[in-house]
């Protein structure tokens, strides 16, 4: 039987530049665009199901903060997708493995 299955929170990087700090510019009821800091690009991150699920899922400590980025669950609609330490996805709430896909990329200055 498996153990608990930590977690960290939802890192992505610039499409566009591949700088790391991107940030979360909406609302999880409006839409999921992000910005990157460095370059101005704005993207939305959107997940599909890879086959399978985790359970016993622990939420990351701390918790993702409301800039932090953020993807919904391609199974469960959820916005809490995670990473587990070998940097796989996976969904909070179903436990649901995803991958992810950035689209809407719109390049900054």
């Amino acid at each position: 039987m498996a153990g608990p299955v930590q977690t960290r929170k939802l890192a992505l990087a610039c499409p566009v530049c591949g700088s790391g700090e991107v940030f979360y510019s909406c609302t999880p009821n409006c839409c999921f665009n992000h910005v990157c800091a460095n370059c101005g690009t704005t993207f939305e991150p959107v997940t599909a199901a890879a086959g399978g699920a985790l359970a016993g899922i622990v939420p990351p400590d701390p918790p993702p903060e409301a800039a932090d980025p953020a993807a919904a669950c391609a199974r469960c609609d959820a916005p809490v997708v995670y990473m587990t330490a070998d940097g796989s996805l996976v969904c909070g709430k179903c436990g649901a493995l995803l991958t992810l896909e950035l689209t809407e990329v719109a390049p900054g200055r």
